[in-house]
């Protein structure tokens, strides 16, 4: 069932889902482990059908769609793992001290508790891993919250089909009714959002929904939290050292980096800053493929050539590879401009272009790469092509941690792996949340508030916080 969801049916999620969070939320964090592997064990099963509908929704292909589903099955375990081990709760104890040197210390005790039902907004460009029973879903049904996930339009079928799966194996599983389900519909997404039973809201998308969706969120006569990722460009800085040492490598592997996925990662990198010296603009024509590369939908394709016609006829960039950027399958397209331009009209330059095609920036002196990095707003990600000797690259890199959520040295952006140190967020408008990760086992602190807890008795106190300790949670004692 993929029609729109109507009020009085949304008004039925939203109870239930609140309903659900009163025993989900009570459960021992390692008690929603097993419920967290069933839907993984379910997808498995599932996945032959699912990347079929997939494929006809999106065609993004069968390997592709594959090793996607592998991600979000491994995601949910992973997301088991973290809730059986414990350590996110952050359980901390401070015991009575009458010499504390503020002055007597009570006996406070704080932990992670969830936060309530949660509004998950599906993306168009990762139909497994940022949808229906994705990365967002993991972390907040593992943060002890039920979800209600808006289908995103670009694949109802395979969110429908998706959704089914997860039911059943939550069904099975004994769960609470409500505690996952999907909606479908841009009203009924506004509706969730601004419900007063939803305590959060996640999003993937573009800056304009996104921006949309969070004053919503904030505007709320409660306002509650919302964990949008929105844009990036992504930029690249290739020093003249690694220009000169490695050029013709760094030109190859930028090109399989933009074009990968037909240019429809967040991660793409859109801006490569190279040294004008070097001449690597006059490689890209032999190295940029010239065939058709299939786009996720009209939306998509229509945004695609009117960003693309927008950079090409801004002042000061030329065309170094003529993409057919307004067919239905365009082929990438290459621009050029110059370190000076982008600095003169940085807002005009440094623009998402969510598609295969890429501005290079060419630049006179190093040190114009300092120049750039510090009226570049806030990135997923900022690159460094460098040697080991540049002495630009200490200041570069500083510069760049201060506007980007994950610093790469030597290596390119479109690979973001599920793990315990990784940070998928940044800078507004990277993100609207840049303190949160939506990939990686930190993205369950979204979903999660501190309550600390001031003389309680013992048997009264969560039992992550009691000094027997039975769940065998890691705790900071003092």
């Amino acid at each position: 069932m993929t029609d729109a969801t109507n009020a009085q049916a949304l008004a039925h999620k939203l109870d239930t889902a609140a309903g659900a969070f009163e025993q989900w939320s009570r459960l021992q964090p390692a008690d929603r482990a097993p419920f967290l592997e069933a839907i993984a064990s379910a997808l498995e099963e599932a996945a032959p059908k699912l990347v079929a509908i997939a494929d006809e929704e999106t065609s993004l292909g069968q390997t592709r769609l594959e090793n996607e589903m592998v991600r979000t099955v491994f995601q949910l375990r992973l997301f088991a793992e973290v809730v059986t081990r414990g350590e996110y709760l952050g359980a901390t104890i401070d015991r009575a001290d009458p010499a504390w040197p503020m002055g007597p210390r009570p006996d406070l005790r704080r932990v992670l508790e969830p936060l309530g039902p949660v509004v998950v907004f599906a993306a168009s460009n990762f139909p497994f891993a940022f949808s229906v029973a994705g990365g967002d879903t993991a972390s907040a049904l593992a943060a002890g919250c039920p979800v209600v996930v808006k289908a995103h339009s670009g694949h109802p079928r395979l969110s429908a089909a998706t959704a089914e799966v997860a039911h059943h194996a939550l069904r099975s599983a004994g769960a609470p009714e409500g505690l996952f389900d999907v909606i479908f519909g841009t009203e009924a997404g506004r509706a969730a959002i601004v419900d007063p039973r939803v305590k959060a809201g996640a999003f993937t998308g573009s800056i304009e929904a996104g921006r949309a969706l969070f004053d919503l969120a904030t505007g709320r006569p409660e306002p509650i939290p919302f964990f949008g990722e929105l844009g990036s460009v992504n930029p690249v800085f290739v020093t003249e050292a690694a220009a000169e040492r490695r050029g013709p490598e760094i030109v190859s592997e930028f090109v399989g980096s933009f074009t990968l996925g037909a240019g429809q990662f967040c991660t793409k990198p859109g801006i490569l800053l190279v040294p004008a010296s070097a001449e690597l603009v006059d490689r890209l024509p032999g190295a940029v493929p010239g065939h058709a590369l299939t786009l996720l939908n009209e939306r998509i394709r229509t945004s695609y050539a009117s960003s693309v016609r927008e950079l090409r006829d801004t002042a000061g960039v030329r065309v170094v590879v003529s993409g057919d950027h307004a067919a239905t399958d365009p082929s990438p397209t290459v621009l050029c401009t110059t370190s000076a331009e982008l600095l003169a009209d940085p807002e005009a330059l440094i623009r998402e272009v969510f598609g295969p095609a890429a501005l290079v920036v060419e630049y006179t002196e190093e040190s114009e790469l300092l120049d750039v990095a510090k009226v570049i707003d806030g990135q997923l990600t900022a690159s460094i092509q460098g040697e080991d000797d540049d002495a630009i690259a200490a200041e570069l890199i500083r510069l760049l941690a201060a506007k980007a959520g994950r610093v790469l040295w030597n290596q390119w952006p479109t690979g973001v792996s599920v793990t315990y140190a990784q940070q998928h967020g940044g800078p507004y408008p990277a993100t609207t949340a840049p303190g949160t990760t939506s990939v990686g086992t930190e993205a369950i602190s979204r979903f999660l508030r501190p309550v600390a807890y001031q003389g309680v008795p013992q048997h009264l106190l969560p039992p992550a916080l009691r000094d027997a300790n039975p769940l065998g949670v890691p705790q900071r004692a003092s």
